[in-house]
């Protein structure tokens, strides 16, 4: 149950609404799209959860024009609901009225998971009257359930004396409102923990759950990052000197106030007096009392410039929405885009030399992968994630330099956990905010046990990756950045057989040169030569924009990216192309890759810009060498015209991350869809069995280097479709190994053939986890859904 101090929240907690759900709009207060703005504006005014409660009550009540509104709240713990706030029944009730999970109406409607509506209450079998509550005189009842993530949290309640059913609109208006309500009850959840911890630190030890993972346990310090100019996700940060913070905010507001008055003389000639009008008032603004001073009272108080600015910026514009006068409302849209700006100026001012601690545990809304990339590796521990999923390039990276990582931890509130010590738990994909002392000390024990699983499987190092009864893959690793390379050489690896060229763009504040790139991939090869090193051309777009080469879509995995870029820039890509050939003049190990080709058509263009590097560079006396060619497979097209472009090719690699992407109509960064992401799904494997049957049959090649190759189920399969070489990030390469070597081929044919004919996903997953457990692998090797 919840403490009535929960939700002590400074900022809003529900999403802006943004467009009409109802098509009736006419009462006379004014829409109810209006109605339902100002009550989520009420809200997020409020300073706990039970305060949100009552005025949600009173305020539906009078919407509906209803005789009878209350919230219950699911206690799972005990099986209750619990009824917290009510306007009509007795007040003595609220805290005291509890019903059994599935009892009465309440219950009725959280069982079934949908509105239960009716028109006279009493009558209904499911009714069961309760007299402290003095409900008898109401026959109308609707029942709406509080649901977050398939879970229940409660159930939004509302009854009238007139025997009829609530229209489609009153209950349109309460299932979106219960949508809302949802949100504030998880919020309200986790604060209430953070007060608790902030009160007593012995006091308990909260842990919130994400949906993905890059495997590993971390312990360390919160450093909260997030993107420039997004005031509503700074974060609140102690400072020892508020006079010098104090002093860098006031240079902020002369700043704007300058370039305010330069851009009203600028515009003096092209807009009117009337227009010009939003500079004077943006001028007065910044000369206002409430604004400035409000700001510097909370640096004084102890927070930071930014974090000061925006509780600041959020009081005013929250007021000004909550007014009547339509005029007035529009003017919080005026005082957040000035907010804005002066986070800019703060932010341009901030040096860029963070401090990250030596435990450093990464946190942000969506980190991105210049933000990993800033952070010492060696002192990077783990990375949370508000949004992303395991299979996000930032998430590919994580696990390639074998740090542990949460996504898609939804309910996170970054701003209330900088400098927290936090515990990253990949292997179960929960995150826990200051573990108690005796917590603590069990994650240093995992952590530790975990290092020796490690260094107990390096004698494999320099053994094949060979099963008992004689069948050999290659192993090689994913990598982007020297240390891997310098790793990979180390570490037993036949090769690399994915090099992400675009991660040396994304250090860079500009498209690097033909010479910068020829000196990185002449050193690449250098240190892995007589190895293979496999150069993938740029692919950048989805999830990898670059920071100096934005792009805006409202769709980009279906949009520009990846060879669609290469083709359409080709100064870039003949660039590119020219560096990479005249590193492999020097080293011979050189294989070039090219990502998400969907057509012959598009790859016959990067065979002939290909081509015409060559040309030149003989022109200019270079002697350049012809390296081997690939294709990526991860578009559902390639797999159906494999037969076509292997014959235009040296060898395949199968991207198993996009293709699963693309089979199952998944975006593998969206949280909210993520658990239906899984290479294990039926149709996933026989299309990649499919592409290696006729990429063999081609006499080429094939390898796997998506997250499949380290995941020891999903290896397992693939080893036994036959596949010619797995690449894989380093953190998981002995364990591949260790399982090749310890099982033999023919059965793994043999559960090969038994998983195939199943359709369930979790079925194929939980065989080959059952498979594993038979040879004593299941335990290390083990990588839940």
């Amino acid at each position: 149950m919840l403490a009535p101090s929960a939700y002590a929240a400074p900022a809003p907690v529900f999403p802006a609404l943004s467009a009409p759900f109802l098509s009736s709009p006419s009462t006379e207060a004014g829409s109810m799209l209006d109605i339902l703005r100002r009550i989520v504006q009420d809200i997020n005014a409020t300073r706990d959860l039970n305060e949100a409660l009552n005025l949600i009550v009173a305020e539906v009540k009078a919407a509906l024009h209803t005789d009878v509104c209350s919230v219950y709240i699911t206690d799972p713990v005990r099986g209750e609901h619990v009824l917290m706030a009510t306007d009509g029944l007795r007040p003595s009730a609220v805290g005291k009225v509890r019903l059994k999970l599935g009892q009465g109406l309440t219950g009725l409607a959280a069982g079934r998971v949908e509105p239960i509506n009716v028109e006279n209450a009493p009558a209904h079998p499911a009714f069961r009257y309760i007299a402290a509550t003095g409900e008898a005189p109401f026959h109308g009842f609707i029942g709406v359930p509080i649901l977050r993530r398939r879970k229940v949290l409660g159930v939004l309640v509302a009854q009238q004396r007139e025997q009829r059913k609530y229209t489609a609109d009153e209950e349109s208006f309460l299932v979106t409102l219960a949508t809302q309500l949802a949100a504030c009850i998880n919020q309200a959840e986790i604060r209430q923990a953070l007060d608790r911890l902030d009160d007593d630190v012995l006091s308990g030890t909260l842990f919130l759950e994400g949906v993905a993972s890059a495997h590993g346990l971390a312990l360390g310090e919160a450093v909260v990052v997030f993107p420039a100019a997004a005031l509503d996700r700074v974060p609140d940060k102690d400072i020892e000197n508020p006079d010098a913070e104090a002093s860098r905010f006031r240079q902020a507001v002369a700043a704007e106030l300058a370039e305010l008055q330069r851009l009203s003389e600028r515009m003096r000639l092209l807009l009117s007096a009337g227009d010009r009008a939003l500079f004077d008032a943006y001028a007065l603004l910044l000369g206002s009392d409430s604004l400035v001073n409000g700001t510097l009272e909370r640096i004084y108080a102890g927070n930071w410039a930014p974090g000061a600015l925006r509780a600041t910026v959020l009081e005013y514009a929250n007021i000004f929405t909550e007014m009547d006068d339509p005029y007035l409302r529009e003017r919080a849209a005026d005082i957040l885009d000035l907010g804005q700006r002066l986070l800019n100026r703060l932010q341009e001012e901030q040096s860029f030399n963070r401090h990250y601690p030596d435990e450093t545990i990464l946190m942000g809304d969506e980190i991105s992968v210049s933000q990993l990339l800033d952070v010492p590796t060696e002192k990077l521990k783990g990375l949370v994630s508000v949004r992303g999923t395991g299979a996000s390039h930032v998430a590919l990276l994580a696990r390639g330099l074998g740090i542990p990582a949460v996504f898609g931890v939804s309910n996170l509130p970054p701003g209330r956990l900088n400098g927290r010590e936090v515990a990253v738990d990949g292997y179960t994909v929960r995150v826990c905010i200051q573990p108690s002392p005796a917590l603590r000390q069990e994650y240093l024990k995992l952590i530790a046990e975990e290092a020796k699983l490690s260094r107990g499987l390096q004698h494999l190092r320099d053994l094949p990756a060979e099963t008992p009864d004689g069948h050999r893959l290659e192993l090689h690793a994913n990598s982007g950045l020297f240390a891997d390379i310098a790793a990979a050489r180390n570490s037993g690896v036949h090769g690399v057989g994915l090099y992400r060229s675009e991660l040396h763009f994304f250090l860079r504040d500009r498209f690097p040169g033909e010479e910068e790139q020829t000196t990185l991939y002449t050193r690449v090869l250098r240190i892995m030569d007589p190895h293979p090193v496999v150069l993938r051309t740029l692919d950048i777009g989805g999830d990898k924009p670059l920071p100096y080469f934005p792009i805006i879509e409202q769709n980009p995995f279906l949009g520009w990216r990846g060879i669609r870029i290469s083709l359409d820039q080709p100064d870039l890509f003949k660039t590119q192309l020219r560096a990479m050939l005249r590193a492999g003049a020097a080293y011979p190990n050189l294989s070039i890759l090219f990502p998400m080709i969907s057509s012959v058509s598009e790859l016959s263009e990067a065979l002939e810009l290909l081509r015409s590097a060559q040309a030149e560079l003989q022109e200019e006396g270079v002697a350049v060498t012809t390296p081997k060619i690939g294709i990526m497979v991860e578009v559902p097209s390639a797999v159906f015209q494999i037969d076509a472009l292997i014959q235009r090719v040296d060898f395949a690699s199968i991207g198993s991350n996009d293709l699963t992407q693309y089979l199952l109509a998944v975006d593998r960064n969206n949280d909210r869809v993520a658990k239906l992401y899984d290479s294990l799904h039926p149709a996933v494997l026989k299309a990649i069995h499919h592409v290696i049957e006729r990429v063999q049959a081609a006499g080429r090649p094939v390898s796997v280097c998506g997250e499949m190759a380290g995941d020891p189920a999903a290896a397992l399969l693939l080893m036994a479709m036959g596949v010619d070489s797995l690449s894989m990030n380093l953190g998981g390469l002995l364990k591949i190994k260790w399982m090749i070597r310890s099982i033999p081929y023919v059965e793994a044919q043999a559960l090969l053939t038994e998983v195939m004919t199943l359709n369930s996903t979790a079925a194929i997953r939980d065989r080959a986890h059952a498979f594993l457990d038979q040879h004593g692998l299941g335990g290390p090797l083990r990588i839940g859904k």
